[in-house]
């Protein structure tokens, strides 16, 4: 039996983390072993837990996900991390990818599009909303 992949949801708005949280564990494939509402946070509950994947928003109190994204990877490299932002704009997508994340998904996507995604980037490829992809014309 294949375990289920373990999530870390890292997001400021409590709705958003349940909404995504509901999602997620009605699938049987993953599982949300924990939550943070900034990026301090996120840094010490990935050590703790050390979850397969951190869906990370960007723009987060105290700390921000470009940076709670490096300072995890430094700690747990294998980790694998998506972005979730409502920013589509190339800057945002560039500096996540740069600080070593491997998925962006947008806010505005279907709900659908966040499976394949956390599908993608446990088989180390990077994953990039359509949108961003149509819109920068990125191959990947």
């Amino acid at each position: 039996m294949k375990l289920p992949t373990r999530i870390i949801l890292v997001d400021d708005h409590p709705i958003i983390r349940e909404c995504i949280r509901f999602i997620l564990n009605r699938n049987s494939d993953t599982t949300v072993i924990g939550e943070a509402d900034n990026g301090k946070s996120a840094v010490r509950i990935v050590k703790k837990l050390k979850p397969d994947v951190v869906i990370m928003d960007i723009m987060l109190p105290i700390l921000n996900g470009i940076e709670a994204t490096r300072q995890i990877l430094k700690l747990r490299p294998n980790t694998k991390i998506i972005a979730l932002s409502a920013h589509f704009q190339k800057v945002f997508l560039k500096n996540m990818l740069s600080a070593g994340a491997c998925g962006y998904v947008l806010k505005d996507s279907l709900y659908s599009e966040l499976l394949p995604a956390i599908s993608e980037v446990k088989k180390n490829k990077i994953y990039i909303s359509r949108f961003l992809v149509e819109k920068f014309c990125i191959l990947i």
